[in-house]
């Protein structure tokens, strides 16, 4: 595993949490980058690993031989999820909504339900300078891509020796949990609107329930008043950087350029980010 696990989430898309984890990834080099938000993976548009492989990952579905089932609908009670039914003589699965617990099978008295491996989604794994990149993918129309975040941070692609950068799922709902369950430290990336420092509440809370040490990211500051700094300063909350609402780097962003590779002063702000970073978790 990876010496560091550093999350970074936000209440919803387009805060600038992608901006911030290829960023840090770029300016610590060394470093892995962990692309959690399998519905929309776009840090690998902006990091351009070379060399890369796929892997499919599978979830057990549930099968039924109705052949060897007698109706008892043992199976039908057990399942939280309702993703199985028994109607006309027959017992019905519903692939769609099966969360792959496993438990209809080991509960059925008649060894009439087995299982196959279905396919939800890849990761892919590659190289960009001395950055390992990986990236998850689900398929359109899977019902979660929890099994997807797991195989990537259960993968040797964590390495030794390198701090992980994991960029997570927008909001706070049970895909996000999962992206920060082994992290060491959480990036809190905020807009400076009413309803950017609602969603920042959002993200609050979750880590604070995990228990994690986090900070936050004030993402396209201006002059003037600013929501989310006064929820900051509300809660006692160490604001770790402010990048600026700026042309410049909204048009090196949009052309998917790594801004701290492309002008100084964007480096210096990441680079500055990081050693706030580094400082808070001990690395």
């Amino acid at each position: 595993m990876a010496d560091k696990q550093i999350a970074i989430l936000s209440g919803k898309g387009g805060t600038g949490k992608t901006l911030v984890a290829v960023n840090l990834a770029y300016v610590a080099q060394n470093a892995v980058y962990v692309d959690c938000d399998v519905e929309e993976p776009n840090g690998r548009l902006f990091l351009r690993p070379s060399g890369i492989s796929s892997e499919t990952v599978t979830v057990k579905i549930p099968v039924v031989d109705n052949t060897l089932c007698n109706g008892c609908k043992k199976c039908v009670e057990f399942c939280a999820f309702n993703a199985l039914a028994y109607t006309n003589g027959k017992l019905l699965i519903f692939e769609e909504i099966c969360h792959s617990c496993g438990g209809c099978v080991l509960l059925c008295p008649q060894g009439a339900l087995s299982e196959k491996e279905q396919p939800i989604g890849q990761v892919e794994k590659g190289k960009s300078g001395n950055i390992d990149v990986a990236t998850g993918i689900v398929d359109i129309g899977q019902a979660s891509g929890i099994p997807i975040i797991d195989k990537l941070l259960k993968d040797s692609v964590l390495t030794q020796g390198k701090i992980a950068f994991i960029d997570c799922p927008p909001g706070s709902a049970c895909i996000v949990m999962d992206s920060i369950k082994n992290a060491d430290y959480c990036i809190l990336v905020a807009e400076p609107s009413i309803f950017g420092a609602h969603n920042l509440n959002m993200v609050y809370e979750l880590v604070t329930l995990f228990n994690k040490p986090f900070g936050v990211v004030l993402n396209k500051c201006m002059d003037g008043d600013n929501p989310s700094e006064n929820f900051c300063k509300q809660k006692g909350i160490k604001i770790l950087a402010r990048i600026p609402f700026d042309k410049e780097l909204g048009l090196l962003n949009s052309n998917a350029e790594i801004v701290a590779k492309k002008d100084e002063k964007y480096n210096k702000i990441f680079t500055n980010l990081l050693y706030n970073i580094v400082k808070e978790i001990g690395y």
